[in-house]
């Protein structure tokens, strides 16, 4: 099959040249590598490759046209063919936004992205999603409904009506290889807990039973002490269409009266690495504060508490050798630190812990000159000093612990395409609101160190475009900075310089918390709808910041460069 390029070679040269930074991840003359056992280095040769072909399956999950374009552009020797690939090898796919433009940036010309992705029929919109759903469900087929909506199943055209097909169906070939990959991998490891995780794993991919995910993913989040680090994550950030069936009033009902619950689709990805000591001990450090935090939260006797008392958590800093699938999709960002699994899964339903991994070589790759040169344009000088860009890891480990904290997934999931962009931002709103009594309880923080984060995560909410939903993180930012303005914890001078009242951070966003965990506790997508709606308006201010980045020079593109 041939494709017809959207974008001129030119056009490549501008984004490859000019708006791409790269990540360099590490290699087999990484020190840490260089000290494992041979039989480590064997297994994640073989995590490697199971990694690639997870990759695989996320290509299709994705776009229909995903890897006969890959295969185009691979073989295809011209410059722009060649351009055209790492473009491709950016998003991971055909098209993908980058946080700036409106539209998503298509490589080939009639290849367009789908708010369902590849896991529906490509055709099919949500009004017509719901009326087939209603229609199911009042033929009284609520089994094969359930199935649909599903985290973990394709969905085809059957007729008039809709098919569930299982991943360990749909993907048995790729599921196939994998699980024998991981066996070998597990031969070969010397930790034990890693040979039964992974042992585990590899089931999980031949059997269609959530029960084996959830042993699998019981046994990957208690690992503390391992050195190799094998992720395979399930979430489901680009599925922007299931959530969106909750708008309708009738099939929300119908779904409410079956107590079928509406999960968006799984983006499989994997992510291997090298556990690093000294950056896990300093992460574990925050362990100890979760079982404080939760008896801080507002409205805590209205829901399940995520977090036990006896904080099933375990945490790592980790040396990256490579992240595929959904995890290379950089489109418009990339993760760094993660807080799995999530708590639509069956693991965590069931009494399983979480495990929060941080990405070293993403959180390193930092721009120092242009970040001074935003200061200049854009913060009032007594302020400088505060930045600096080692406090944003502060700032994430409480996000991601937050995440651990807050009303179940019941309520979350109940506000549909707005549940992301409201617990992202409720992490956020929990790292920021909590971190003087953090500082006081445990003297993990000076006053001094508790300005560097404020000043840092704020100069953070400096966005470079007015976001959309299929951009939680970035929404996030927006709701927070709006209410900082709103109540006057920051402010602009009239030479639009930053200014920032300390004092007053820690009481307007545990207001801002407040109001947040109502919003998930009252399980309406419309409240949510108008609460996103009310903090995320585009100020005059919020446009000449954005007008400053673009002079500076963006780069919303990524380009990872892996080594193995």
């Amino acid at each position: 099959m041939t494709y017809e390029f959207n974008l001129t070679e030119a056009e490549l040269d501008n984004i490859l040249n000019s708006q791409t930074r790269q990540i360099e991840l590490i290699g087999p003359d990484f020190e840490g590598y260089q000290a494992l056992p041979e039989g480590d280095k064997k297994a994640l040769t073989h995590l490697i490759n199971a990694a690639n072909a997870i990759n695989e399956v996320a290509l299709i999950q994705d776009n229909p046209h995903n890897l006969s374009a890959l295969q185009y552009l691979s073989e295809n020797q011209s410059s722009h063919a060649k351009k055209a690939l790492l473009l491709f090898q950016s998003f991971n796919g055909v098209a993908g936004i980058n946080g700036i433009d409106p539209k998503p940036i298509e490589i080939f010309k009639g290849v367009h992205q789908n708010p369902g992705r590849n896991f529906y029929p490509f055709d099919i919109t949500s009004e017509e999603l719901a009326d087939i759903l209603i229609q199911m469900l009042e033929e009284g087929k609520t089994i094969e409904v359930q199935k649909i909506l599903s985290a973990r199943t394709m969905v085809e055209r059957l007729g008039n009506e809709l098919k569930a097909i299982d991943y360990t169906q749909y993907f048995e070939k790729q599921f196939s290889y994998i699980a024998n990959e991981l066996e070998v991998a597990a031969h070969y490891t010397t930790e034990h807990e890693m040979k039964d995780y992974l042992s585990w794993q590899a089931q999980a991919f031949l059997q269609n039973n959530p029960e084996m995910d959830s042993i699998a993913d019981k046994h990957w989040a208690a690992m503390q002490n391992n050195r190799l680090e094998f992720t395979v994550s399930r979430e489901n950030y680009e599925d922007e269409l299931t959530g969106s069936i909750l708008e309708n009033p009738k099939l929300k009902a119908l779904l409410e009266a079956y107590q079928i619950e509406v999960c968006p689709k799984d983006t499989l990805g994997a992510r291997v690495g090298i556990v690093n000591k000294q950056g896990t001990d300093f992460i574990l450090k925050s362990k100890e504060t979760l079982p404080f935090l939760a008896d801080l939260m507002p409205y805590k006797d209205r829901y399940t508490q995520k977090i036990e008392k006896t904080g099933k958590q375990t945490m790592v800093d980790v040396d990256l050798m490579a992240l595929k699938g959904d995890y290379a999709m950089c489109r418009g960002g990339i993760t760094t630190a993660q807080n799995l699994p999530n708590d639509d899964k069956l693991s965590v339903k069931t009494g399983g812990g979480r495990r929060n991994v941080y990405h070293r070589q993403v959180r390193f790759s930092y721009d120092h000159e242009r970040a001074q040169k935003l200061l200049e344009s854009l913060v009032a000088k007594e302020f400088h000093p505060y930045y600096q860009h080692e406090a944003d890891h502060d700032m994430v480990i409480g996000h991601e612990n937050g995440h651990s904290l807050g009303p179940d997934n019941s309520f979350k999931s109940a506000l549909g395409i707005y549940s992301h962009t409201i617990e992202e931002h409720k992490a956020n709103t929990i790292s920021i609101a909590f971190m003087s009594k953090v500082a006081e309880k445990f003297g993990t923080y000076t006053n001094e160190d508790l300005k560097r984060i404020y000043t840092t995560w704020i100069i953070r909410l400096f966005l470079k475009a007015k976001p959309t939903l299929s951009k939680p993180h970035r929404m996030a930012d927006l709701i927070e900075f709006n209410y900082l303005m709103a109540h006057q914890a920051i402010f602009f001078d009239g030479d639009n310089k930053l200014h920032i009242n300390f004092e007053k951070i820690p009481e307007v966003m545990y207001h801002l918390l407040e109001e947040t965990i109502a919003v998930q506790l009252s399980k309406s997508p419309q409240i949510a709808k108008d609460f996103i709606e009310k903090w995320t308006t585009w100020s005059e201010i919020l446009q000449y910041i954005a007008e400053i980045q673009e002079k500076l020079g963006n780069k919303p593109y990524i380009q990872l460069i892996t080594k193995f």
